[in-house]
């Protein structure tokens, strides 16, 4: 799982770094400048204290799903800074809260939190980032969140809701729990469909509510000092 995890991170910053260069608006020459890496330090740590903060949406998800307000600060970096700081802040706040909360079972999760955010950071900020419009953002944010919701079924599927099912008692137990929730849970496809697709529907929509609504006005604070 280290290994994949660590090609996943390369192959994610590489597609972000790519990204960059097509664009043409790598500001930092192609290497983070002080006061860049001080800025995805902050977003990072800010990030991983958020993550600290989660609630259930019951009626929608088992209680073990749980929303936190952790990518905005990684989304709003990833707007200031470019999609490759977006890509390094959501690995960075994953790694501070694997130290925080590390165990075998939560390495397996945090992987799968890594993936998910990460498909909502990269195509949100890099259409965000060919055009730094009010509207280009809010593209962005529409298809980041079409993103994370498809890749978030995935990797529930095949990675997160197997493994859990394994480490837990079988799988039909998680099932179960998606039954509790809506009787038309009768497989892990339709534990996705209607469990996992609409949690991160609703999450990933309050993250970018929440973007819209502030990077604007914190924008030129982020600007200071160039």
């Amino acid at each position: 799982m280290v290994v994949i995890t660590l090609a996943v991170v390369a192959l994610l910053l590489a597609l972000a770094f790519v990204a960059e260069r097509v664009l043409k608006k790598d500001e930092a020459g192609g290497s983070f400048k002080v006061r860049k890496l001080a800025m995805v330090a902050m977003f990072s740590a800010i990030s991983a204290v958020l993550m600290l903060f989660e609630f259930p949406i019951p009626f929608i998800a088992p209680g073990f799903y749980k929303i936190d307000l952790s990518e905005v600060p990684v989304i709003i970096g990833a707007f200031a800074l470019g999609p490759v700081a977006g890509i390094v802040i959501e690995f960075v706040k994953i790694l501070l809260n694997l130290f925080i909360n590390g165990t075998s079972s939560a390495f397996v999760g945090e992987f799968g939190n890594f993936v998910v955010g990460a498909a909502f950071v990269i195509p949100a900020s890099i259409l965000y980032f060919a055009k730094k419009t009010k509207k280009r953002a809010i593209m962005g944010l529409v298809a980041g969140v079409i993103t994370t919701t498809v890749i978030g079924c995935l990797v529930n599927a095949f990675v997160l809701l197997p493994f859990y099912g394994a480490a837990f008692g079988g799988i039909d137990k998680i099932i179960a729990a998606g039954t509790a929730v809506n009787p038309a849970v009768n497989s892990v496809f339709v534990f996705c469909l209607i469990i996992v697709a609409p949690f991160n529907i609703i999450k990933f929509s309050i993250v970018s509510v929440i973007t819209v609504l502030i990077y604007h006005k914190i924008s030129y604070l982020l600007k200071m000092g160039k």
